[in-house]
């Protein structure tokens, strides 16, 4: 069982309600309870979702959680009742579903005039779409995201659910919740309803593309931009014993060292002549064919080349630089991201694994005075 919230982020003393849900919704929490919050998530009786083990739920850690089912006659005003006395609340359903279960806007709001009331869904509350079901790679596909990922002369290459669910969806919706909760604390100020889109969120991340295409700086297809792949210096390339290392030499200066590091300062194609890429691109893969990945670290490693190995997620946490930073940590058995980012005054840390359904629900009634809540759930 988890105890009080008493850390010292700079959110601690605020108080989230999650409806539980997958994906981008609790991730949004997560990013929440790491910043000090005291987020209590309403598990359903049985669970749901994806099959994940709840002891493995990273997503899930800093949180407690109870037992509410929403669908009996008493669930709703057991969320009611911890809806009194949060100041947000995350719900992650199709629209309408939660005004369905009593649980919507206007009811919560009427009950806390400040609340805010965070909504992460794919296609948003409104639209042609905006009911139907969904996931991650969909929402990136229309936006025009997925299309820019990927080789020529191949498919659409998937980013896991990084790129939609979580840049799109889960940081657009944190950003949103702390903006309104700031307007709902000012004088005069009310809470408001954060309607939190991955379509809206994932279109937003890709403005600075869309500034290139007008200035006519980046061509509409994959693998022919600087940043997409299609520029030999900013790639991926393969080593002797098969994995790869990434270079990011955009830059005059850290081009020049690049290619004299790599060795071939002397026999490289001008980098400004686009009609000899291919030459160049092949000129580097074949150079970097020569040594494994560890000895070309090894050569890089400390320098303003722009080159780094391409780790798995195994190998990350021991990169001696994320080491030294402590940019992964072990908790309860688990290696996982540490909370980000960092605070001076206010630090994060975290401070309970994945909260167990059900398993805080004595100690929220406790904390939150709500004596309607019960071991067994509502």
């Amino acid at each position: 069982m988890t105890e009080a919230k008493t850390g010292t982020g700079p959110l601690a003393g605020v108080r989230v309600v999650e409806l539980a849900g997958i994906g981008p919704g609790p991730f949004a929490a997560m990013l929440l309870a790491d910043l000090g919050a005291d987020v209590v998530r309403v598990d359903r009786p049985g669970g749901g979702g994806l099959a994940v083990d709840p002891a493995y739920d990273v997503t899930n850690r800093n949180k407690r959680s109870v037992l509410v089912d929403l669908k009996s006659d008493g669930g709703p005003a057991r969320v009611l009742e911890l809806v009194e006395r949060a100041d947000v609340l995350i719900e992650g359903f199709r629209p309408g579903v939660a005004e369905r279960l009593g649980v919507g806007p206007a009811e919560c709001l009427a009950r806390n005039p400040r609340l805010v009331y965070g909504r992460m869904t794919g296609w948003g509350q409104e639209g042609p779409l905006a009911h139907t079901a969904g996931h991650d790679i969909a929402y990136i596909a229309v936006t025009g995201a997925l299309g820019m990922i990927g080789s020529p002369d191949g498919p659409p290459a998937v980013p896991a659910n990084l790129v939609g669910d979580y840049a799109g969806g889960s940081l657009y919706l944190v950003i949103g919740v702390l903006a309104a909760l700031r307007h709902a604390r000012t004088p005069g100020g009310a809470g408001q309803v954060v309607d939190a889109a991955i379509v809206d969120g994932t279109a937003h991340l890709t403005a600075m593309i869309h500034g290139m295409v007008a200035a006519g700086g980046w061509q509409d297809r994959r693998g022919a931009n600087l940043l997409d792949g299609g520029c030999p210096f900013y790639g991926t390339y393969e080593t002797s014993d098969g994995l790869y290392m990434a270079v990011g030499a955009l830059e005059q200066q850290f081009y020049d060292t690049f290619v004299r590091l790599l060795g071939i300062a002397d026999e490289a194609p001008a980098r400004k002549d686009l009609a000899r890429w291919g030459e160049l691109r092949e000129a580097v893969a074949a150079r970097f064919r020569t040594r494994t990945r560890a000895e070309w670290t090894e050569v890089f490693e400390g320098t303003d080349a722009c080159v780094a190995p391409v780790l798995s997620l195994g190998e990350a946490p021991h990169h001696p630089h994320l080491a030294a930073r402590s940019t992964f940590t072990d908790f309860g058995g688990i290696t996982q991201p540490a909370p980000a980012p960092r605070f001076s005054a206010t630090p994060t840390a975290v401070t309970s694994g994945p909260a167990r359904p059900g398993a805080d629900t004595a100690s929220v009634a406790r904390d939150w005075d709500v004596p309607g809540l019960s071991a067994k759930g509502a």
